[in-house]
């Protein structure tokens, strides 16, 4: 079985790394616009690093993407689409459009393959841990087909319906999430501004109903204003640009989502494009009189720069 890695990005990575180490009856050839990315991948992982995407898609079995946006994937289509095999499967773990979705699957269609629009969640330390949550869309058969393969780096697998369903249940998550990670930056800054132990909240929070993904595995990083990791707030803007858009083509009211994209700007133009996103709490500490966080002030790491995908 033969296995085309397209896009060595922060995701990409760790995703190409577990299938790598998963099974070793497989060939695994790995691609990056980036050229030198591959060739740290190999001398870390081993495998083979294609020069470009024809040669990486050329005879293989199931091709697995992570790319940044429509525009990346489209770029890929066009050079990947004329070469891929018939019957083979593309499994794209980009966060993209549903009508890019759509459009390209029925482009592989056309040529006897299939797509899965298959976007994920439990960013880079999920990918890191071979513990991602993964949204399917397309064919049913290809999708029983590739669930063996994607559970080598996923904890949850789920075939959501046709062709654009995984993107339009990566929105639904991300509508859910934003609302989630404001709530959680409000509130830690009131603790702090009352004068309580706001370690101590956190703990006693777990425990009740207002616990959530965020508060277990970020609410520390925001009291600490440690922002030096993770999902980008740019990425997450382009997210919840994409959430709003699908919403007004549906006509669907999303009036938190769309404020909450608003200050994802004002952290943006902050300074705090790489940072994770998480970093709303760094915009709800200066946006409002007062000091608060660990100490009475919020101590801000500057982005590294990278740009996940």
């Amino acid at each position: 079985m033969r296995i085309a890695c397209l896009g060595l990005g922060r995701m990409g990575w760790h995703i190409a790394g577990h299938l790598a180490a998963h099974d070793d009856s497989h060939d695994l050839v790995v691609f990056d616009i980036v050229e030198d990315l591959g060739r740290r991948w190999v001398a870390e992982h081993g495998a083979g690093a294609a020069d470009s995407v024809t040669t990486a898609v050329a005879d293989a079995d199931f091709v697995v993407t992570s790319l940044p946006s429509d525009r990346e994937l489209l770029a890929v289509a066009d050079d990947l689409v004329p070469v891929i095999a018939d019957q083979a499967i593309w499994v794209d773990h980009s966060t993209t459009s549903a009508r890019i979705a759509r459009e390209i699957g029925d482009r592989v269609s056309a040529v006897g393959a299939h797509f899965l629009d298959a976007p994920v969640s439990g960013g880079v330390d999920g990918a890191r841990r071979g513990a991602l949550t993964v949204m399917v869309g397309g064919d049913e058969g290809a999708f029983a087909r590739a669930e063996p393969l994607v559970e080598a780096y996923a904890s949850r697998v789920r075939h959501m319906g046709v062709s654009g369903a995984g993107q339009l249940t990566k929105m639904t998550n991300q509508i859910c999430v934003v609302g989630l990670c404001q709530a959680l930056a409000e509130g830690l800054d009131f603790a702090a501004r009352a004068g309580l132990d706001v370690e101590d909240v956190v703990q006693a929070m777990l425990q009740g109903s207002s616990t959530s993904w965020q508060m277990e595995n970020r609410a520390d990083k925001m009291h600490e204003g440690d922002y030096d990791f993770g999902f980008s707030t740019a990425l997450m803007r382009k997210d919840i640009g994409l959430v709003l858009d699908e919403a007004s083509a549906m006509g669907v009211s999303l009036p938190v989502t769309a404020l909450v994209g608003q200050f994802l700007a004002d952290v943006d133009a902050m300074g705090g494009a790489g940072w994770d996103w998480c970093s709303l709490m760094e915009r709800q500490r200066r946006f409002a009189p007062g000091t608060s966080g660990k100490g009475g002030q919020a101590a801000v790491h500057e982005p590294d720069g990278g740009a996940q995908r």
